[in-house]
Order: C-alpha cells, then sequence, then structure tokens
C-alpha cells in the first residue's frame, strides 16, 4: 500500500471489560426462530453515567413516557429538559426547574416527528432511556442497530474515501454481528453494550459520513457467520504483518475462524498495512520508568509477593507465537523472577498512566545501569492493537488493491460465510 491511510483506525477492536478476556462468541438470545433484517432490531447503547450528561431536547418537541408507555410530560421545541434520580427512582425536570413526579425507571424521551433528539448536546437517532444508576442517571440510546452502526464505523474504520469503500463494507458487517450477538447479553444490565471502547465507538450522528452509511446501507441484513453462527469478529487497527489467533492474544480456545493470517502482498516483500502510521514503531523508556510501570501494574497480571516487584534486572522475551508475536516475556528484579503472557503484557509495558504497548508483535533491547539494573528499554514493534481477526489498514490496503468486501472478511475469518441471520 503505496498510499499512507488518511485517517488512522481505532487502535483496538470490541473486547470484553476485562482486557485478558476472550471475545463472546455466543448468539444472541434473541425472540423468534428467524431474524433476518438485523440492522431493524434495536440495541440499547449507553452513552454516559454522568448526571451532567442526562439532558434532552429536540427541535420539534419531546415526548417523556414512564415504563409501561403512559405520557409523563411533553418538552416543548428546543426546550432543554434534565433527570435526576433518588434510589431507584427518576425524574424529569424543566428548564424553569419544575419537576415531574418521581416514577420508576425508566423515563424515555422520544422526538417528535422525525427530528432528532438532542442527547446531552449531541444528535442522536432513536429514542433516550433514563435509568436511576447507583450514583448517577445512566443514559441509554434506544436506537436501530444499523442507525447505531452509522455512528460507529467511520470511528472505527477511519477513513473517509470512497476509494475505501470495501473495506468500509467489511467494518460494517464485523461491527453488525458484534452488535447482534451482545443483544441482551446480560440480564443484569439495562444496556447491551456501552458507547465506548469496551465495546464499539460510537458517536452518534455527529460521526456519521456519507462512505460509512453507504457501507452500511449497502450492507444492511449481513453478518458474518461460522458453521450457520453469528460470531464476533474482533479486529484491530494494524496487524503488522500478520493477524494473531486468539489462544495467542487472550486466554481463550482458538476459534476455526481466528487463525494467524498473512498480510504479505502476494510476490513481494511488502504487506497490504504497511501504510499505517504505526506498522513500525520504536519506544523507549529508561529504568525509572520501567521500574515505575511494574510497581504499578505488574500485580494486576501475575502474582507478586507484597506487590513490590522491586528493581527491573532483565526484560526479555521468552517464547514467540505463530504469528511471531511475543508469547511470554521473561521479568527479573532483585525481588524475584515474573512471567507476562499474551495481551496482559501491553498493560504493563508502559510509562505509568500511559497508553498501552501498541502491540504484542515486539523485540526487547535492555541496556544495563552500572549498578546492574536496568538503565534503558527499548521496544522495537510492529503494528497497532491485539492483532487478531480483521487488520483494519490492511483491509484498505486490499480495498484499494481492488478486493471486495466479502474477499477481505474471508481472508481474515477463514472459513466464515456472509448473509442474513438465520
Amino acid at each position: 500500500m503505496a498510499t499512507p491511510v488518511a485517517a488512522p483506525p481505532r487502535s483496538s477492536a470490541p473486547r470484553a471489560a476485562d482486557p485478558s478476556a476472550p471475545p463472546n462468541t455466543r448468539r444472541a438470545a434473541l425472540p423468534g426462530a428467524s431474524v433476518r433484517n438485523v440492522g431493524d432490531t434495536t440495541i440499547r447503547v449507553l452513552l454516559s453515567s454522568t448526571s451532567q450528561a442526562a439532558r434532552v431536547a429536540s427541535p420539534n418537541g419531546v415526548t417523556l413516557t414512564n415504563r409501561d408507555g403512559s405520557l409523563i410530560a411533553r418538552a416543548a421545541r428546543d426546550e432543554v429538559w434534565h433527570f435526576e434520580r433518588e434510589g431507584r427512582r427518576v425524574r424529569a425536570v424543566r428548564p424553569d426547574g419544575v419537576p415531574t413526579v418521581w416514577t420508576d425507571a425508566p423515563i424515555v424521551a422520544r422526538a417528535v416527528g422525525a427530528a432528532l433528539l438532542n442527547i446531552g448536546g449531541k444528535p442522536y437517532r432513536g429514542d433516550a432511556a433514563f435509568y436511576a444508576g447507583d450514583t448517577s442517571v445512566l443514559v441509554v440510546n434506544v436506537v436501530k442497530i444499523d442507525d447505531y452502526l452509522r455512528g460507529v464505523v467511520p470511528l472505527e474504520i477511519g477513513t473517509k474515501s470512497m476509494s475505501d469503500s470495501a473495506a468500509v463494507q467489511a467494518q460494517a458487517v464485523t461491527a453488525r454481528s458484534y452488535a447482534y450477538i451482545h443483544l441482551g447479553g446480560d440480564a443484569r444490565r439495562v444496556y447491551d453494550v456501552t458507547g465506548g471502547v469496551l465495546d464499539q465507538v460510537y458517536g452518534g450522528v455527529a460521526a456519521e459520513t456519507p462512505v460509512s452509511s453507504e457501507a452500511v446501507e449497502s450492507t444492511r441484513t449481513l453478518v458474518l457467520k461460522y458453521d450457520g453462527r453469528v460470531v464476533n469478529a474482533p479486529y484491530s487497527s494494524t496487524c503488522g504483518g500478520a493477524t494473531a489467533a486468539a489462544s495467542e492474544i487472550w486466554r481463550s480456545n482458538d476459534e476455526p475462524y481466528l487463525q494467524s493470517v498473512s498480510d504479505r502482498i502476494p510476490g513481494t516483500e511488502r504487506f497490504y498495512c504497511d501504510g499505517a502510521p504505526r506498522f513500525r514503531w520504536t519506544r523507549t523508556m529508561d529504568g525509572a520508568t520501567v521500574n515505575a510501570a511494574l510497581a504499578q501494574y505488574l500485580a494486576a497480571y501475575t502474582a507478586v509477593p507484597g506487590r513490590k516487584p522491586g528493581v527491573a534486572r532483565a526484560i526479555a522475551v521468552a517464547s514467540h507465537t505463530e504469528s511471531g508475536r511475543v508469547g511470554t516475556l521473561a521479568i527479573s528484579t532483585d525481588r524475584g523472577n515474573f512471567t507476562l503472557r499474551g495481551n496482559d503484557i501491553r498493560y504493563v509495558l508502559r510509562p505509568p498512566g500511559g497508553e498501552i504497548l501498541n502491540s504484542t508483535y515486539f523485540s526487547v533491547e535492555a541496556v544495563p545501569a552500572a549498578d546492574g539494573s536496568i538503565g534503558r528499554l527499548t521496544i522495537h514493534g510492529n503494528g497497532y492493537g491485539h492483532g487478531v481477526g480483521m487488520c483494519q489498514s490492511g483491509a484498505i490496503g486490499r480495498a484499494r488493491a481492488g478486493q471486495d468486501f466479502r474477499t477481505i472478511l474471508h481472508t481474515y475469518y477463514p472459513g466464515t460465510t456472509v448473509g442474513p441471520a438465520e
């Protein structure tokens, strides 16, 4: 790929709250025997858990109803109402401070006519449901999946170029599959997914672009399936030359469709993703930063006596995975020897409070200080993100090489089919 990616895709794919957890591959518990048009199914997206964002308005006004559908109040055009909680009850408050009665959550806000809702100062399709959380009001956008995807796909794939449309279509199918299998996944929650990096980044109407909206529409009803079931399709920004099998990164068994795939352009020494900004990268930390990182993060991922790892004396790659990533990292300090595995490494080898390591596809060079401790650690790496499933930069490179979205998906998820959910 001679031309760099115009806007880099997001660093990592949908994932569970625990960064070490494997992707969810179960089918959603949906009513009925067949759901062909997934895009028309409603999804609940958590937008915020801070009361500051619990505000709603619309150019044509808003109706507010309780959980039974009974009308509570009507907001006039562009009139901004906010919401409050007391225990498990909520109420709406007019701009002049006059509240509605307390009611069992949720209160549902719906724009009058075809207007958009303004939720927390930003435009969204669908409705808003306001719930009482433990300490604040939870704001949930209740929206059709394909309208949700319009605000997801552009933030996940990055590019706005119509020449990359096949890659954007592939992103739309993977994002739709992810949304589908997370419907009704946790009965304890009042939402299906969050609107942030724990699931898929969602920006509502403000994030929408022509190329992403066209990709959602042109792939409507389509999801990724293996052996007849809809599957989670993890993806990451840049694989760095080869994608990773699931077990290389997460504590999970391998799925047949999540295997290592080469991103090399046939007959060349180049890769479909080599125009990405972080296809190659270097990170350097001095000894003090390394020790501070170990002190803050190591005990969260391996046993550390007293939670005090000590001063680092050696850090080395102990094993590699099939795709060439670091399988295990050996850390020696003046207090003992420790081992990190898979994606855990990325959360430890970083400056305290700083961004996690770009990937586990790297080599290390440790320069000793005069006292035998590590004086400087240099990490030379490839790629950006966990590397499992579709390489977003590689998908863009493949689209520019003329591959269609089905070819891209079948390459990164071997053995899968693309079609309606049934």
